[in-house]
């Protein structure tokens, strides 16, 4: 069989592999990110059917996957929406920060991996898995709850912190000099501040501009400026995610509508690539290793998530059931702790993050959502 026929035979069963997956992550009702982890952790080094000619091309998907993931996250909220809401939350999300960033880095310093293998970590522990999330308050019908609100804002809080850790750990993935670190920092820092003021006051003219009536033409154009400014920004040190994150804020009014429709299918095939490809990377006999400190990181950063959601909470007058809901409902972790573990390949002393950061992310994908489910059953008992 040619090179050109064997690569399209293993794309094809792995798209197939994905879609079975979704599939049965849908009857059992939980994120199919675990799911993706294992197929790849199957098809890659070490797995039961490792893939031959297609990682390649499956790498350059995955890179796409974080570009449409963080495209959308910014698509999510409009500037006036970002300002508003970390006014709001900052107290609880500086504490949620605070909570949740401190035992990975502690962790990571414990394991003798240095200080910058265990900001990595921190970040893996930190961040809350928005799609996780979402799906959980839409599968439990939370969506109207008088909580949701404060859940949505820290998230919100987390999606800005996201977009300075990025470039931050970016930077120091690179092995750049301190000075080289603070300009790119700046830099970044700078142009989200830009972005989010220009956007402010002009996100619906650049929605006008950006989105014509044909959706091809609207595709194509949303598309290439996306896979522009995430070039210049990779180019200038900062992230490519963060340039993707910048031009989804960027875009509000009625065009933000039409971008999710027409984005979210490339947006849950190439996120499915990027997930199946971190799984790739890994190899599952590096995974035992690693298992007992990701589940005392998972307990530890379970139990920080429920304390930062029930303190919100509590601040905007909801009743203890609501607090508890609260918290349960940040406990998931996934797709963009996954992404601040990809960018440490290569970081000097952070050799077991990946590993460690696939364990920790399978635990707590599926242990968050079965929480919050055991919570809402028993809250329904003793409402009745």
């Amino acid at each position: 069989m040619s090179h050109q026929a064997l690569l399209l035979v293993e794309l094809g069963v792995v798209v197939l592999v994905l879609a079975i997956l979704a599939r049965l992550a849908g009857r059992l009702g939980i994120s199919p990110i675990p799911l993706y982890l294992l197929g790849g952790l199957t098809l890659g080094e070490g797995g039961l059917v490792p893939l031959v000619t297609s990682e390649e091309f499956i790498e350059v998907g995955a890179e796409l996957g974080v570009i449409f993931l963080l495209l959308m996250l910014g698509l999510e909220y409009s500037a006036r929406e970002l300002v508003a809401g970390v006014r709001a939350v900052a107290p609880s999300g500086l504490l949620d920060l605070a909570l949740n960033f401190t035992p990975g880095f502690l962790a990571g310093l414990l394991l003798g991996w240095g200080v910058v293998p265990s900001l990595f970590l921190g970040g893996v522990t930190y961040i809350s898995s928005t799609g996780v999330i979402a799906k959980l308050l839409h599968d439990l019908g939370w969506s109207g709850n008088r909580e949701t609100p404060v859940v949505l804002s820290i998230l919100v809080f987390e999606d800005l912190a996201m977009a300075i850790l990025l470039p931050t750990l970016g930077v120091l993935a690179l092995g750049s000099s301190t000075t080289e670190a603070i300009v790119a920092i700046g830099i970044a820092v700078a142009l989200m501040a830009a972005v989010i003021g220009f956007a402010y006051r002009q996100g619906d003219r650049i929605g006008a501009f950006v989105f014509h009536r044909s959706d091809e033409v609207s595709l194509l154009s949303v598309f290439g400026l996306t896979l522009l400014v995430a070039g210049l920004a990779e180019g200038v040190n900062v992230s490519a995610a963060v340039g993707a994150f910048i031009v989804g804020i960027s875009l509000s009014g009625k065009a933000v509508a039409k971008a999710e429709t027409l984005i979210a299918p490339l947006r849950d095939l190439f996120a499915a690539v990027f997930f199946v490809f971190f799984g790739l990377s890994t190899n599952p006999r590096d995974i035992p290793p690693v298992l007992g400190v990701a589940v005392v990181l998972g307990v530890v950063t379970a139990l920080t998530k429920v304390l930062t959601g029930r303190w919100a909470a509590r601040r905007a007058g909801i009743g203890r059931i609501g607090q508890l809901r609260t918290g349960f409902a940040l406990t998931a972790r996934g797709e963009f702790s996954i992404v601040i573990a990809g960018l440490a390949a290569g970081v000097a002393g952070a050799e077991e993050l990946p590993a460690l950061a696939a364990t920790y992310v399978l635990l707590m994908a599926i242990s968050g959502p079965i929480a919050a489910k055991l919570l809402d059953s028993r809250g329904a008992r003793t409402a009745t």
